[in-house]
């Protein structure tokens, strides 16, 4: 063997170690699983769909066990609290819905600070709330509503996913934007009470994400007036958005995206963004997101996901605070 073949035989010995240590080393963006995705709602809901389309890609691409675990309850502070107990090691990613930027100006307490104990990983998507009627009402468009509200305060009524739902506030503003007064009836378990209420004729309007309501437009059980997007949606071009409704300058998009405990390594961070990106770009997985549940995916950064996250904090946080808007029980 020549000088520089021991040589090289010598480093490549002295490297290995050091390698095999860089591989299970959480600065070098290596995740190593078994990795959950925390869903803070029960199954069934948008989180929980999204987050069960990627495990598949996610579990093919990272090479290692990827599982779903939803901790439903407290408006999904009882599963964002768990993620910020987890060990920040690449194991642990926190799915979250819109909610997540009511509940710290909605709920009295929180045991954790968004700012401080979660780092923003990515801005999933958005899609349109809608709100809608049945068919059988006289409402054509949300300013038929509007005008039934001014001619009868406190008699026209709405419901939504909950009390303190993105759909909820949506309202609220859209009424105090018009100086109305409009009564919310809230349904306990989310958007499919509501769904059943509406399909039954059983309140004046509904409002909801488009991932809720696409199936009911399309059998015409329900009646699509406006969308909250700053601009049409694919799903819904025939639909007037709320600012060509006449009220203009607000963006009610609902929204997901995800977390990670807040000292999780950024390495690890970039690298389960690039994976999940890709695992949402995946052709079947894209199909589902964008015709099936009309999301449009936007797959952003942690930067992206932190400044949306504070423009919603602001926004909705204003609305809850000025009409004193307090959780169910």
């Amino acid at each position: 063997m020549s000088r520089w073949t021991r040589r090289g035989a010598i480093a490549a010995g002295l490297a290995a170690p050091w390698a095999a240590r860089a591989q299970g080393n959480p600065q070098g963006g290596n995740l190593q699983g078994p990795i959950r995705l925390l869903v803070p709602f029960a199954p069934g809901g948008t989180a929980d769909q999204i987050a069960r389309l990627v495990q598949p890609g996610l579990q093919q691409r990272l090479g290692t066990t990827v599982v779903v675990e939803n901790r439903p309850g407290a408006y999904g502070s009882i599963g964002a609290a768990a993620a910020v107990r987890a060990a920040p090691d690449g194991n642990t990613w926190l799915f979250v819905f819109d909610t997540h930027a009511v509940n710290p100006s909605l709920l009295a307490s929180q045991p954790f600070d968004h700012e401080r104990d979660l780092a923003p990983v990515m801005l999933i998507g958005t899609a349109p709330n809608v709100i809608a009627a049945h068919p059988s009402r006289a409402y054509r468009t949300l300013g038929d509503v509007l005008a039934a509200a001014e001619a009868r305060p406190g008699e026209i009524n709405y419901t939504s996913a909950g009390q303190g739902s993105l759909g909820h506030l949506t309202m609220v503003l859209i009424a105090q934007r018009r100086g109305l007064r409009m009564v919310h009836v809230p349904y306990s378990g989310g958007a499919a009470p509501a769904v059943t209420a509406a399909l039954a004729n059983q309140v004046d309007v509904i409002i909801a994400a488009t991932t809720v309501l696409s199936a009911q437009f399309s059998a015409e059980t329900l009646r699509p007036l406006a969308q909250t997007a700053p601009a049409r949606h694919a799903s819904l071009l025939s639909v007037p958005t709320l600012s060509e409704s006449g009220l203009t300058d607000i963006d009610a998009t609902p929204w997901w995206g995800v977390y990670a405990p807040g000292a999780t390594p950024r390495p690890l961070i970039d690298r389960f963004n690039t994976e999940l990106s890709a695992a949402l770009r995946g052709e079947e997985v894209n199909r589902r997101l964008t015709r099936l549940m009309g999301v449009t995916v936007i797959a952003g950064g942690p930067e992206q996901m932190r400044e949306h996250f504070a423009r919603q904090v602001r926004l909705w946080g204003d609305v809850v605070r000025q009409n004193n808007i307090r959780t169910e029980g």
